[in-house]
């Protein structure tokens, strides 16, 4: 009978091991204990890389500002007058207010800027990255500056990215618009580009019209414009720029 007592008691020893052991496997098992504390996977990402192509004859484009946003902000508004970050860019070539305009505003998810001024036939590539998840909401503007002219921009506003997978691509071209900030005078102080070398952004806006519209083009010297420090080759006709939105990631 004492035999058969310590035998039992030995089972029963035995067996709570197991239980303890089997209770950390379990805990294991269900992402508990230290294993709870790995940090979550990292957010999947998207990319896409946007190609800019001047098209013009003599017009370089400023280097270029490009926006991932919700349709919330828009860069420019047909009939409505520029912002001053675009009025900067518009007048001056300078991209820097536009972008930073965007600083700490909700639907946001991506700026970046170009390297350097296009020149005609020349091209550049920009990528944007954001949260793959907010792909559906994300639209991509992108802007930039005649700079042979008073304040001629081109660009395209909230291109939709909802339906875009990895590898598709979209083809724009877009038009050439007057931001409205400066009267068109076409004169070498009034110019930033290097058909002038003049003035680049100035506070004082002094196109009554004060609105963003289709831009009339340039008259130049030939067609009677006696003031303006153009010429033909400074003319360009619409389309002005090629714009490729491709998702890469």
């Amino acid at each position: 009978m004492i035999f058969n007592t310590h035998k039992s008691v030995r089972l029963l020893a035995v067996t709570g091991v197991a239980l303890v052991a089997a209770a950390c496997d379990s805990s294991n098992n269900n992402g508990g204990g230290m294993a709870g504390n790995n940090p979550p996977p990292p957010a999947a990402m998207a990319t896409f890389e946007v190609t800019v192509t001047n098209l013009t004859n003599a017009q370089p484009l400023s280097p270029i500002a490009v926006i991932a946003h919700q349709d919330t902000f828009p860069v420019f508004e047909i009939g409505q007058p520029a912002s001053v970050g675009l009025e900067t860019l518009a007048e001056g070539g300078d991209n820097t207010a536009l972008l930073a305009e965007t600083n700490g505003l909700a639907g946001i998810g991506d700026t970046a800027s170009g390297a350097a001024p296009i020149g005609p036939a020349g091209s550049e590539t920009i990528s944007v990255t954001f949260d793959e998840t907010a792909q559906d909401l994300m639209t991509i503007s992108v802007s930039t500056m005649l700079v042979n002219t008073n304040d001629a921009i081109t660009g395209v506003n909230a291109v939709p990215l909802a339906d875009m997978q990895v590898g598709d691509n979209v083809m724009l071209y877009s038009i050439a618009y007057d931001a409205g900030t400066e009267a068109n005078t076409e004169a070498a102080a009034h110019i930033p580009g290097p058909a002038g070398g003049g003035e680049g952004f100035n506070a004082a806006r002094d196109d009554l019209a004060d609105r963003v519209a289709m831009h009339p083009g340039v008259v130049g010297q030939e067609d009677g414009f006696a003031t303006s420090d153009l010429s033909g080759q400074h003319r360009f006709d619409n389309p002005v720029a090629q714009i490729t939105i491709e998702r890469t990631n």
